[in-house]
């Protein structure tokens, strides 16, 4: 009976011992980059269908701002724009796939917060933004028309966050899909569509009779690539890739690829950062 106890005890440490170094002590470090180089590709979160920042086109190609923008990453850490792989996100995961370590690098147009900070680690900023609102027509021009009405948002987004703590009078309509989104706002079930100004300016030019009638809203934020909390090496690396990007204003060259043909009038410099400097 004695070596019976032993025995089962041993076996029960011998268990605990493969839980902690698989499991709560063996966690997977993020990639650095030379881990990257290693590899051969970097893993970037990018959106399916928010055009024109990050989208799949016609043709099955990744397109967009922040797809531009990846492609030379990839191209200045690996030696070649190809030795990228896309992993398509919904704006509520984006901070999950970080900690899963199912990408090294989130370039979906993922605006800083403090409680995002908390959470991923924010690199310099490529753009920056505040919220808009489109509706039919522009008609809805401020806030408190919006009172009693459906408001169409996108989950885990600045306008669900910021309409949530400030307007809780007004009644959200949440998506997890931009496309899901907007088809909402066509089809009436909300009289108007909150998101950021850059994202709302870009829909309004592709979509006739619907107009941004509230342009800014809340507070000037800055967009910017995130990587896996504690991942300095990377943070860094991205860092001193956006600051050297901009001796050839190379976020100027990506608004006239990707961004100018949807932004009619709007001029680069209200929305493109360089050097990481808003």
């Amino acid at each position: 009976m004695k070596n019976f106890v032993k025995t089962l005890a041993f076996l029960m440490m011998a268990i605990f011992s493969v839980f902690v170094l698989s499991g709560c002590g063996g966690s997977k470090q993020a990639n650095s980059p030379e881990d990257i180089k290693k590899t051969g590709k970097i893993k970037i979160a990018v959106f399916s269908d928010k055009i024109p920042f990050g989208y799949v086109d016609k043709n099955g190609n990744n397109r967009g701002y922040d797809v531009y923008f990846a492609r030379r990453i990839a191209k200045d850490l690996l030696g070649d724009e190809k030795k990228v792989e896309f992993v398509l996100v919904e704006a509520a995961a984006r901070t999950e796939v970080l900690e899963a370590d199912k990408v090294d690098l989130v370039l979906a147009n993922f605006t800083v917060t403090k409680e995002r900070a908390e959470r991923v680690d924010f690199c310099l900023p490529y753009m920056k933004c505040m919220l808009g609102v489109v509706s039919k027509n522009g008609t809805i021009k401020n806030v408190s028309q919006l009172k009693g009405k459906k408001l169409i948002v996108n989950k885990g987004t600045t306008a669900e966050i910021y309409f949530t703590k400030n307007h809780p009078e007004i009644e959200l309509l949440k998506y997890d899909q931009n496309t899901e989104a907007f088809q909402a706002l066509k089809d009436g079930r909300g009289v108007a569509l909150a998101h950021d100004n850059t994202e709302v300016f870009a829909w309004a030019n592709r979509n006739a009779g619907y107009k941004c009638g509230i342009e800014s809203l809340g507070s000037l934020d800055a967009i910017a690539p995130a990587v896996k909390k504690g991942n300095k090496s990377l943070q860094q690396w991205i860092n001193d890739e956006i600051v050297n990007l901009a001796k050839e204003k190379f976020f100027h060259k990506a608004f006239d690829a990707e961004l100018k043909q949807d932004f009619g009038a709007v001029a680069p410099d209200s929305v493109v950062v360089e050097g990481g400097k808003i």
